[in-house]
């Protein structure tokens, strides 16, 4: 059993649970290392207290548990839908439990596996698990910080060379097809953290706005928001620029963001509660007149997956820790005219907040940026 699968048992002795139930996706590949993908034929983890792991898998992935440190016991079926049950009833009778409580990921596991779960363990509680395995991943090993590092390093340069494609008339989603083009190019994974944001003129009012044909015309705001992948971890971060002279007022305004975004970043510190980033960087904007057009949490975690804990919202009264690693991303957005927002990836450190991301975050036309 590898460490992260042991320190998983001993917390789940401590909680109560008898087993665990993971499907495809982040936490698995955290627990064991094993990489699978969703799809219409169904994948279980199943992790037992007594450190006991049996995977339910199609016959055709069998071959990625060859070399498994954990030792798993393979429970396999072919392509018949009507022989899976079989396969899950195997696997409740490898992990030996007739009653007791199972955790799952409420947010992950899909009713395609609950299902047969429940057909092969009718005694048992499917309960939330999804805590258990949120304390262990949100404390981040210096290797998982490093590789959050390289996928910033690689989400930077992708950005610089993307903005020397920036031309008038140029859409929303040719900008966003040649960022994708250089996330790849720089190094990035293939699977990204999201598909970028690239946000023009009235569009960047829009916090999650979606690429669309919309040109580029003189006098816009440009808003990305982009992310790369590493070796299974992610960067998220946005800019913000003009093409053309800027507006006094989205001058002031992306004054307002910078400071706010510096005094999130000048906030966090282990004991504190995750809360205090958000508060002071709510407090420049609020203090620059722009506290209403402040729309969403100030952050949110980040890692294996884009959003994850800790959410830095005001109320969040989580103790910030060293190696939590998340977002500040303050904005500032007038509907119907644009948006502002600045966002750096940080790391809580022995002293404070340091930043994985360290591209300039002023507002400025993309052609002064490019001089800096």
């Amino acid at each position: 059993m590898n460490v992260r699968m042991q320190r998983y048992v001993e917390v789940m002795n401590t909680r109560g649970l008898d087993a665990l139930a993971l499907n495809p996706g982040p936490s698995l590949i955290y627990l064991s290392g094993l990489h699978f993908h969703l799809m219409e034929r169904p994948t279980v983890l199943l992790l037992s207290r007594s450190g006991r792991a049996v995977m339910v898998l199609p016959e055709l992935e069998r071959g990625k548990l060859q070399g498994a440190a954990a030792g798993f016991i393979a429970c396999a079926y072919g392509d018949d839908p009507a022989a899976w049950p079989a396969a899950f009833a195997k696997a409740a009778a490898a992990l030996g439990l007739q009653e007791g409580r199972i955790g799952l990921e409420p947010t992950r596991l899909r009713y395609l596996e609950l299902q047969y779960l429940q057909e092969a363990f009718p005694n048992v509680d499917f309960v939330d698990g999804g805590a258990i395995l949120e304390a262990l991943r949100i404390l981040k090993e210096p290797v998982e910080v490093e590789k959050m590092r390289q996928a910033a390093r690689i989400a930077q340069a992708a950005l610089l060379e993307t903005l020397k494609h920036v031309e008038t008339g140029i859409t929303e989603k040719a900008l966003a097809n040649e960022l994708v083009v250089q996330l790849l190019r720089a190094g990035s994974d293939p699977e990204l953290p999201f598909q970028p944001i690239v946000a023009f003129g009235e569009s960047s009012a829009n916090p999650h706005a979606v690429p669309t044909d919309r040109a580029l015309r003189s006098g816009d705001l440009i808003l990305i928001d982009w992310g790369a992948g590493f070796e299974g971890y992610f960067s998220d971060i946005t800019r913000t620029f003009t093409w053309g002279a800027m507006d006094p007022e989205w001058q002031r305004i992306g004054k307002a963001v910078l400071a706010a975004n510096r005094a999130g970043r000048a906030a966090g510190k282990p004991g504190l509660d995750a809360g205090a980033v958000d508060r002071a960087a709510r407090a420049a904007i609020t203090a620059a007149g722009y506290g209403p057009a402040f729309t969403h949490r100030t952050g949110h975690g980040l890692g294996m997956e884009a959003h994850e804990a800790p959410y830095i919202f005001g109320e969040n009264d989580l103790p910030l820790a060293a190696g939590m690693t998340f977002t500040v991303e303050p904005g500032i957005y007038l509907g119907g005219r644009g948006g502002v927002r600045i966002e750096d990836d940080v790391v809580v450190t022995a002293d404070g907040l340091e930043s994985l991301t360290d591209l300039p975050r002023q507002v400025l036309s993309v052609e002064d940026y490019l001089l800096l």
